[in-house]
């Protein structure tokens, strides 16, 4: 198992083989597809850090812009010990596409610190930020790349960085970044963005499907910000949340979940383990579990062709980025399974980071509510679209959704023309 599972694709050959399915059913012509296939800009930094103990560490960074051809690159900054290059082309093509599913001006980019950010200090978490950022301030602005959180970072990280960057330019410059603090510019709604498009389109998918949401059994793979929220919201619509995981184990309680409860253990001890109206179960059980949703929303390459055929969702809503491969996409295909790609699925993210953008721009601060109100207007729009993509062309939703943000950044690259 373990040979096999070294064979699996990396992140940016899976990006890669959906492209080109996307491309094959586009009929994209070679010379778009050769525009299309690699980012525009690769940077890769040294992060020299002093720690606390005095002594100077070293980290690798990047930042990739993929595409800008309809607008600034946009997308998060993650620290994980795990962070590759190749990981991080990977989700920047995601977020190319992403942002044009849901038809926002933006381009794709992606960044990341390989670094176990757990094990810092405050201070030395703050001077990393600091040092990584002005290794890619001649990549970022707010017309050119505008960083937001991703897995392991948060606002307090965003505000460093706008920090940084308007220390380098001599005056404040909220628009740089998006996921701040409310205080220095950040968005109402915002840090809930992601988890409320989960819900958005997993409520549509299951009203699609006639699935009643009342009493649907969910299964939560990865109770972070995104992964808390949906199962916040599914919770409130009154489904099943019957298990949940994260980093240190799952648990499972067949009645469902008490969720805030859950999260208050969860805030306190660090881990949903330990949950005393649970039981303990193993990562392939948890997959296994015969449920009516399936949201996995902890990282890439976590539903592949070993642990596949196992999974008995009706509906998995792609709340991480990349969670299922190329080979699991067919294997869940062909059992019938409706799966809500990553980059329909958990664009509510960068939605309101376009919101928030917009609010920076123009010096205006909107309610709650109106962001509320404007995020389901996107995110319901985008799936009907979507949706149709894949009644008309007779391919899963995958293919769909892959197939209408190639083709609006094919279309523009081609109305653009090249230059010189």
């Amino acid at each position: 198992m373990i040979a096999e599972l070294l064979q699996q694709k990396s992140a940016h050959e899976s990006a890669l083989e959906n492209f080109e399915i996307a491309a094959d059913a586009l009929g994209l012509s070679s010379d778009i597809r050769t525009m299309m296939r690699h980012p525009e800009r690769v940077l890769e930094v040294s992060v020299p850090v002093r720690m606390d103990d005095g002594q100077v560490q070293h980290f690798q960074g990047y930042r990739v812009q993929y595409s800008t051809a309809r607008g600034p690159a946009k997308g998060g900054i993650r620290y994980h010990p795990n962070v590759t290059l190749d990981e991080v082309k990977a989700l920047a093509m995601w977020m190319t596409w992403k942002c044009a599913v849901v038809n926002i001006p933006f381009g794709g980019g992606k960044g990341g610190v390989t670094v176990d950010s757990k094990k810092l200090s405050m201070g030395e978490l703050e001077r990393l930020t600091r040092r990584y950022t002005r290794g890619i301030l001649p990549l970022i602005g707010p017309r050119r790349d505008i960083p937001a959180p991703d897995v392991y970072t948060n606002p307090q990280v965003m505000a460093w960085i706008m920090d940084t960057y308007s220390m380098s330019m001599g005056y404040t410059v909220p628009s740089v970044v998006t996921g701040k603090p409310i205080i220095v510019g950040g968005s109402e709604g915002r840090s809930e963005a992601t988890g409320r498009g989960v819900f958005h389109t997993t409520k549509a998918s299951c009203e699609h499907l006639r699935i009643p949401l009342k009493n649907a059994r969910v299964a939560v793979q990865g109770l972070g910000n995104a992964g808390s929220v949906a199962a916040s919201l599914l919770d409130a619509a009154q489904t099943l949340v019957v298990a949940a995981s994260d980093s240190r184990g799952a648990i499972y309680n067949e009645s469902g979940l008490h969720i805030p409860t859950l999260l208050m253990h969860k805030e306190k001890t660090g881990s949903v383990v330990g949950f005393r109206r649970s039981e303990p179960i193993s990562g392939d059980e948890f997959l296994a579990l015969p449920c009516d949703i399936l949201v996995p929303a902890a990282l890439e390459n976590a539903i592949h062709s070993e642990n596949a055929s196992s999974i008995q969702a009706k509906v998995i809503a792609e709340a991480a980025n990349g969670p299922v491969t190329p080979e699991a996409d067919r294997i869940l295909d062909e059992k019938g399974v409706f799966v809500i790609p990553d980059i329909l699925c958990n664009a509510g993210g960068v939605t309101v980071s376009y919101f928030e953008w917009v609010q920076n721009e123009q010096h205006l601060s909107w309610e709650a509510q109106d962001v509320y109100n404007r995020l389901e207007h996107v995110m319901l729009r985008s799936f009907q679209e979507v949706l149709m993509m894949s009644l008309e062309r007779r391919v899963n939703m995958r293919t769909a959704a892959n197939m209408l943000g190639v083709s609006r950044v094919a279309k523009t690259i081609k109305t653009r023309g090249l230059h010189p």
